[in-house]
């Protein structure tokens, strides 16, 4: 325990500096905002303070960093131990340039749009797998996981195979109109696939081997709305059992059993050698079998095999 937190006290240090530089003339709490977001504050939110200035110290690190700026720490730039008397007219100064800066929205405005924004910016950070992105992936990776099948010798093959699920649909994944948009579908049915891939065996191990299965067709159907915040499970029906080629068929429901969408793949295996058709080792060849013997007898999935004319009426 220590008198307030961590990052109270960095706060305050900050705090206690920028009063004074708006109390002495220098800048405005417009100019200082610009001057946090658009320089240190882009590094700090991915990298914190010490590696970030590990990186600016070069080759040689943090000691050559601390070589080469230590020794301003020691002169008079700063009044970090002191603090500017909060009278009547600075406050009203510091009040009145934040109205200027910012006045033109509503305190619910910003708030939202500071969401949006801190959404995007940890987004960005899972994509690289890195600081509080990388947390977010693992986080999501565990909402994930209850919904997988967790070996190929525990599947109930006498009925579709639960493949991807989501206990909550995030609100980064909505679009204008409220709920989930047309890419995040194409993603969810993705990683229902990936999931089918490795219970057949075709995981990171065997593609790394050089073998893999391409999507050659996609086809999705839009049935419901997915809204932000429920639960959306996907189930798998293997439709053809040729080893060579896979045909997937992927219903998405949601908690209330409601069919949002379906999900149509055909997809080839590949030889990633010579990036050509190719056949699958005996072992995906023997499970792609033994689901397809359960799965053919299952009736076919209402909306299989449709695709879109010109007229917009859907044929077989």
């Amino acid at each position: 325990e220590i008198e307030a937190f961590v990052a109270d006290r960095l706060l305050e240090a900050m705090w206690r500096e920028s009063l004074w530089l708006i109390k002495d003339g220098i800048c405005t709490t417009a100019e200082l905002d610009d001057i946090i977001r658009f320089g240190f504050g882009l590094r700090f939110a991915q990298m914190g303070i010490f590696d970030t200035y590990r990186v600016a110290g070069g080759n040689d690190g943090m000691r050559h960093f601390i070589a080469q700026f230590g020794p301003c720490l020691e002169w008079p730039w700063t009044k970090l131990m002191n603090v500017p008397e909060l009278t009547p007219e600075l406050v009203e100064l510091i009040s009145s340039q934040s109205d200027q800066q910012s006045g033109h929205m509503s305190i619910n405005e910003m708030e939202r749009l500071r969401d949006k924004n801190l959404v995007s910016i940890q987004r960005a950070l899972k994509e690289n797998n890195w600081g509080v992105g990388k947390n977010l992936k693992e986080y999501e990776n565990r909402l994930r996981e209850k919904y997988h099948e967790k070996s190929y010798n525990e599947l109930k093959l006498e009925k579709p195979i639960l493949t991807w699920g989501c206990s909550q649909v995030p609100n980064y994944w909505s679009d204008y109109n409220g709920h989930m948009n047309e890419a995040r579908y194409l993603d969810c049915f993705c990683s229902a696939t990936d999931e089918f891939m490795k219970l057949i065996g075709c995981d990171e191990n065997y593609v790394k081997n050089g073998g893999s299965y391409f999507s050659v067709e996609t086809h999705i159907r839009h049935l419901a709305e997915t809204k932000i915040g429920e639960s959306i499970s996907i189930e798998t029906q293997l439709i053809s059992g040729n080893a060579k080629k896979l045909h997937l068929f992927h219903t998405m429901r949601n908690n209330k059993n409601v069919i949002t969408a379906t999900g149509e793949h055909m997809l080839i295996h590949v030889s990633l050698k010579t990036r050509a058709a190719s056949e699958p080792e005996l072992n995906i060849v023997d499970k792609i079998n033994a689901i397809f013997k359960h799965h053919c007898l299952l009736s076919k999935p209402e909306g299989m095999g449709k695709s879109i004319t010109m007229d917009g009426s859907l044929t077989p």
